[in-house]
């Protein structure tokens, strides 16, 4: 390798992904000193205070002065060209300077770098030295065949695996090794070890993970990539800091911030391609669905011609979400995207719809508990005791309203599958009397539910498609334009609302919201694009998209890696979902194959307590304990409003501050954060309980009542429960302490947790 000459002034950084992962975890006066290096080293790296010189043995490896304490490593690309890849204390710069390996890829393209001996000291404790020859099979000792014997070096290297780790990718013969070295590795290397050990066909990997990110092989046949550094750069998973506040958004928005700049090539292609028609993207917590969602949009928004709409919708389940989506596309995008795009929850957009159509429609909408409460009261007013509120109040909405249902004669027809007790005819014309009943109670009330408005935006944006189409048709006979400016039923132009539309969480939309999504955008490449995992269903819509014209077949997709939660807190939340069946939104079944975390921590805590008073003792003594992380950064969840209430009391009278989360978000932004199991879905929290995890809680006691008289509705519930605490469990990020008083959950079983015997 040849010396580039003397560094000159000005400089252009780039900081190479995992290095902000190592800066995160360095106290706050060392990240200040670099932030402060940063600013200072771009303007002019030949300032004598950084001692800007290269390594002994590295002519391309350079280090420069952070503080007294620590030093960065830098790659110098070129001239004045630098990528940042490490930070040091000095004491440690120096020591080991031959395990320090880097290069380009000769299949991606990409720098890759990797300090080989913090990989041997702190992850692979059976690892082989990176100087040691690919080791035969027979050296191994009895019963620990490597993971990957079956695949040669070549093998490997042909699949885009950094060439230094190779030796010790062969070496593996642990899940927990391989973990870890996905851990330090660079990304693309993570991937295709952790493919290749779920058992997906070499082939596989090489078309699905390799070949999206490999260079022309005619590129590697010319040879250019020892020496084209920057344009190496161009293609890693490396930023530009071009401002102060760059590096600084990396760090400090912590995930979020990462994945704005270090979006992962499986993630970017999906972002990046055009599907023939609808697409689905699942995958299990904290595999980054909803950052895809929200690079989709900018995308979407960045390949529109100029103008003052809004064509791209993006939207979801609760307003508490929707205005998450709306601050991070904000940071994400800048005014200019968010321009361009309507945020709001489903059942805001179906009431924007209806209020188009009636717009003196003065009705107060309730919420699902509420209607609950009246059909109770109603069965009591009527003396009815045949039927039970919760059977009537599921029967109104998945299959009388699901279905659009409007006459007595059309009921006797619906169909009703997966509702688990069957009904005769009889039985059909008693309850839809009793739902006639229930709509005049809400209608003299002045009280509407958000199904009923859902099902109404439904029909009508339905009937509104229907006139575009027809409107379509007559054009095409016609031979030429006609009246362009024609309105709708609803008052609005007569044309589809949006070209695009994103939905995230989509598990837990209702059938009436996505006939509405299929009828405001047209059947055109690119027209809806779903993020959602079944297993944070908490609501109970049970949906089949292709039945409802959202048709996804061929075209979903699976991430599987989490960069959220520890691979210890991720097993015990698996655990929690053991012997239990999911579906893919579409018919077919859905699981967590491949599901799995590149991070390590601790055990979950499990505690159990005496009482709840007792439990209550337990929780506060575990936030006190949590002294080194700010307040905001711990979270406790509970069953239900009432013991919500009781935590924020309790620890408010041991001088620790508590803001309890309503569907407005957190009362407050100071504290810890309290609520119940629902209102943590999409938030995520360094440190967390999950208290009160007892029998006839988690699930409560009322979901057994439906076991011997309705087992479909039985098992829906209990699904319903278990992905609950399992949207609870995995919002931990660091540390998970789970407890309860008297009998424990039966969910708890597969952690090891057994019921005391009486």
């Amino acid at each position: 390798m040849t010396s580039t000459g003397s560094p000159t002034a000005g400089a252009t950084l780039r900081l190479l992904d995992k290095a902000d992962k190592e800066i995160v975890k360095l106290d706050r006066a060392i990240v200040g000193a670099v932030y402060k290096f940063q600013h200072e080293f771009r303007k002019n790296p030949e300032a004598a205070g950084f001692d800007l010189k290269p390594l002994k043995g590295h002519e391309r490896l350079w280090s420069a002065r952070v503080n007294r304490e620590y030093r960065v490593l830098l790659l110098r690309l070129d001239g004045n060209d630098w990528l940042l890849v490490s930070v040091k204390h000095r004491g440690q710069v120096h020591r080991n300077l031959d395990r320090l390996a880097y290069g380009i890829n000769q299949i991606t393209g990409a720098i890759e770098y990797v300090d080989l001996q913090v990989v041997e000291d702190d992850v692979l404790s059976r690892a082989v030295s990176p100087a040691t020859p690919a080791p035969e099979p027979t050296a191994e000792p009895e019963g620990q065949t490597p993971l990957f014997a079956q695949y040669s070096a070549q093998q490997l290297a042909d699949l885009g695996v950094a060439e230094p780790l190779i030796p010790i990718a062969l070496k593996l013969t642990t899940d927990d090794e391989l973990l870890g070295l996905a851990e330090y590795a660079p990304r693309h290397t993570g991937e295709v070890l952790l493919r290749l050990r779920d058992g997906v066909p070499y082939e596989q990997v090489e078309e699905e993970v390799t070949a999206p990110v490999a260079i022309a092989p005619e590129e590697r046949r010319e040879g250019p990539l020892a020496g084209d550094w920057q344009a190496a750069a161009d293609r890693s998973q490396a930023v530009v800091i071009t401002d102060d506040e760059s590096l600084r958004s990396i760090i400090e928005e912590g995930d979020f911030g990462r994945w704005k700049v270090f979006l992962h090539p499986t993630q970017e292609k999906l972002v990046h391609r055009t599907f023939s028609g609808p697409a689905r993207v699942g995958g299990g917590p904290g595999t980054g669905k909803t950052i895809v969602a929200l690079h989709r949009v900018k995308h979407l928004v960045d390949q529109l011609p100029p103008g003052h709409n809004k064509p791209v919708l993006l939207t979801t389940f609760n307003k508490n979400l929707a205005a998450d989506l709306r601050s991070r596309l904000l940071s994400l995008g800048g005014p200019q995207t968010l321009a361009r795009v309507d945020i709001l929850h489903v059942d805001q957009l179906a009431t924007r719809v209806v209020s188009e159509s009636d717009p003196g429609n003065t009705k107060r909408k309730i919420e699902d508990a509420q209607a609950l409460r009246e059909w109770r009261q109603l069965l009591v007013e009527a003396g009815e005791n045949r039927w039970d509120a919760e059977f009537l109040s599921d029967e109104w909405n998945q299959v009388i309203l699901g279905q659009a249902v409007a006459s007595r004669a059309d009921y006797f027809l619906a169909r009703r599958a997966g509702r688990g007790r069957s009904v005769s005819r009889a039985d059909r014309a008693e309850i839809w009397q009793l739902a006639e009943r229930f709509t005049q109670r809400l209608d003299t009330k002045g009280l509407e539910t958000h199904r009923q408005v859902a099902e109404r935006a439904a029909q009508l944006e339905i009937a509104r498609k229907n006139k575009i189409e027809e409107r379509r048709r007559q054009q095409e006979e016609r031979g030429g334009p006609g009246n362009i400016h024609a309105e709708s039923g609803t008052g609005a132009w007569l044309r589809y609302r949006y070209r695009h539309i994103v939905v995230d969480e989509a598990q837990d939309l209702g059938a009436a919201h996505w006939k509405m999504l299929r009828a405001m955008a047209p059947q055109e490449p690119d027209d809806i694009f779903l993020v959602g995992d079944t297993h944070q269903r908490i609501y109970d819509n049970q949906v089949t998209l292709g039945s409802l014209g959202v048709n996804i077949r061929g075209r979903s997709a699976k991430l599987t890696l989490s960069y959220r939660t520890t691979r210890e807190i991720l097993g015990s939340a698996i655990g929690i979902l053991e012997g239990t069946d999911y579906d893919d939104l579409d018919g077919s079944a859905e699981d967590l194959a491949g599901y799995r975390s590149v991070l390590h921590g601790g055990r979950p805590s499990l505690r159990r307590a005496a009482s709840w008073d007792e439990e209550l003792d337990l929780v506060v003594d575990q936030v006190q304990a949590w002294l080194d992380v700010p307040r905001e950064s711990v979270a406790v969840c509970v069953p239900t409003n009432d013991m919500a209430d009781d935590v924020v009391s309790r620890l408010g009278r041991r001088g620790i501050m508590a803001a309890k989360i309503t569907g407005d978000g957190p009362r407050g932004n100071e504290g810890v954060h309290v609520g119940t199991m629902y209102r943590f879905k999409g938030l995520e929290y360094r440190r967390m309980i999950i208290a009160g995890v007892s029998d006839g809680l988690v699930p409560r006691s009322a979901v057994d009542t439906w076991e011997r008289t309705d087992r479909l509705r039985h098992r829906r519930e209990l699904q319903r429960a278990r992905s609950l605490l399992f949207v609870a469990a995995t919002r931990a990020r660091d540390a998970l302490t789970v407890s309860w008083h008297g009998e424990p959950s039966r969910f708890l079983r597969p952690l090891g947790v057994d019921r005391p015997r009486g």
